[in-house]
């Protein structure tokens, strides 16, 4: 009776344990992979002269760093380099783009875009940062930023440079 005891106090001690560890359901650890969250994202721009623009969206952390590219607008790899913040990033980064890059957009121009993220990246400090980049023209670093935030992701952003606005919905 008393082996029985030590076991089931083991089990108990074990099942205690495995609650409160890192792995536990709920947790929202950044080490631990939560289910995605997307939206749409419509990019509306400015009427502006000159070539398309190149736009690039990241996640940021709360710190200011950039966490991973979400979407690139422009597949030219020539140009890149001037988005001179997400490059030094992406460039030292072994992130893949390819499935995540789209046609640039010219002036006036809109569109729509899909972005998903970590359900713990809501509410958590993190952004999506907006860059952009015209060439022989002036490179925005921070054109336009969204923070995710449940209270505040649906409003409209205004751009800086030749983003007009940025708006986010649930997908």
């Amino acid at each position: 009776m008393k082996l029985l005891g030590k076991i089931v106090a083991l089990l108990g001690i074990c099942f205690i344990t495995q609650a409160h560890s890192p792995l536990a359901i709920g947790n929202t650890s950044s080490s631990i992979n939560t289910p995605p969250v997307t939206y749409k994202c419509l990019i509306q721009m400015m009427n502006y002269t000159g070539e398309r623009a190149y736009v690039v969206v990241s996640l940021v952390d709360p710190n200011g760093d950039y966490v991973k590219t979400l979407y690139v607008q422009g597949d030219d790899k020539e140009w890149f380099p001037d988005l001179k913040n997400w490059w030094s990033f992406s460039n030292g980064s072994s992130e893949s783009i390819d499935a995540i890059t789209g046609a640039t957009i010219g002036n006036g121009q809109r569109n729509i875009i899909s972005l998903s993220f970590d359900q713990s990246q809501v509410d958590s400090g993190y952004t999506i940062r907006f860059e952009s980049a015209v060439e022989n023209q002036e490179y925005y670093a921070i054109d336009a930023e969204v923070a995710i935030e449940s209270a505040t992701i649906r409003n409209t952003v205004n751009g800086k440079g030749y983003i007009r606005h940025i708006r986010m919905m649930p997908n």
